[in-house]
């Protein structure tokens, strides 16, 4: 129940603890699983002491049990192990803090986590978190490359020794984590989230060697995966050997089966990139020498043609046939010109012949008064009258006698 307190009426520390004794109380046992990072074993001492934590959300809670209730499992549960504890949580109100008292522990074995990792993946593969549609392509030549990997561990040494002896002139951007226990996956996950947001990093390898399954499930934590799912970063999965498939290596961008052949796939070779220039340059010079060459001879095939090593030949054959014509056509415009000429002389002499000063030589004479009106007729005239005779070479005035 809420308790009614306010400035005037406070509740002593005391009373509080106690009620949240009691709650606690009501709780009940419960099943709990989480991972030993302490173990507190005094000989003699009939109490053993226990820190479970959990590797996800980065928290911690004591357990007290008796010495047989430890025994049971002394052989095979240690530092690092998860395991299983049936609890009775208990508050202990002089100093205000929680523990579990445990009445039974149970090592998590093998079977038992690659079922749950099983029923885990299937859980985010039905989510589309491993869908080939959400995979980014890496970058040909990355400028900066990220790695997360163990301080001065193998895997380190394999990327980054054989990305340089690909590609020497390439960078590294490290973050060196714990890659096993209770400290790696917020240290990893941290680490990726810190890459990912470095404009610069081209893409992000996650790296480890070997180990056994107990030893790789930090690469299978859900809070990993889904921050791998999340980044705008590619990310290269290289966990373990080839055997291994952590979670990561599904929802990562590309699957790699080592460290070393991370760094194979993400770094192109130098000398096998010339080769490739070397050899796509032989081909354009090839490519380009056979259009010559084909051009060479199609340009040979036109100039073997009869009108190309003779271009004149057609118009010497048509000239002879040019020559007649005009030819004919000179002798044609004679005829017609000389018939012409012929008419023109004979309509010329008809002209002259009648023509009235033909007639005036003839002796002929044309006689007009003053007025220039020409005489036909001696009725026209009177005596003494003047005119004007006109004669072939000239004219004179005769009068008109009776």
């Amino acid at each position: 129940m809420a308790l009614n307190t306010s400035v005037e009426a406070p509740v002593p520390v005391g009373e509080v603890s106690r009620l949240i004794g009691g709650w606690i109380d009501r709780l009940g046992a419960v099943w709990v699983e989480g991972q030993i990072t302490q173990l507190s074993r005094r000989p003699g001492a009939g109490v053993v002491f226990l820190t479970l934590r959990d590797p996800s959300y980065d928290i911690s809670i004591g357990v007290t049990c008796y010495r047989q209730v430890f025994d049971a499992v002394a052989d095979v549960v240690g530092e690092g192990a998860r395991v299983v504890v049936h609890a009775k949580p208990e508050w202990y109100a002089p100093r205000g803090q929680l523990s579990l008292r445990a009445a039974e522990i149970r090592p998590v074995g093998v079977g038992e986590l690659l079922a749950r990792l099983e029923a885990l993946k299937k859980a985010l593969a039905a989510e589309g978190l491993f869908a080939a549609g959400r995979k980014k392509p890496l970058p040909f030549l990355p400028q900066l490359i990220g790695l997360v990997c163990g301080r001065a561990s193998a895997a380190e040494r394999d990327v980054l020794e054989n990305a340089r002896h690909r590609w020497p002139a390439v960078r590294f951007e490290v973050r060196n984590v714990p890659v096993q226990g209770v400290h790696a996956v917020p240290q990893v996950v941290q680490a990726v989230k810190e890459l990912d947001a470095l404009q610069d990093v081209d893409v992000i390898i996650v790296a480890r060697g070997g180990g056994s399954v107990e030893d790789l499930l930090p690469f299978s934590d859900e809070q990993l995966v889904r921050t791998v799912a999340e980044c705008r970063t590619p990310v290269v999965s290289a966990i373990g050997h080839e055997p291994d498939n952590p979670l990561l290596d599904f929802v990562a961008d590309l699957r790699a089966s080592t460290p070393t052949d991370a760094a194979k796939k993400v770094v192109p070779d130098v000398g096998e990139e010339l080769d490739r220039v070397r050899m796509l340059r032989d081909r354009a010079r090839r490519c380009l020498e056979g259009l010559v060459a084909r051009e060479e001879r199609g340009l040979a095939h036109a100039l073997a043609r009869p009108v190309m090593e003779d271009p004149h030949r057609m118009v010497d054959e048509r000239a002879d046939h040019v020559a007649s014509l005009v030819d004919r056509q000179r002798r044609t415009l004679g005829h017609l010109l000389d018939r012409a000429d012929s008419e023109l002389t004979h309509t010329h002499a008809r002209v002259v012949a009648l023509s009235p000063a033909a007639t005036l030589k003839r002796g002929y004479a044309v006689l007009q008064k003053d007025d220039g009106q020409v005489v036909r007729g001696s009725a026209e005239v009177e005596p003494g009258e003047a005119l004007r005779a006109r004669v072939a070479e000239g004219e004179f005035t005769v009068r008109v006698d009776g």
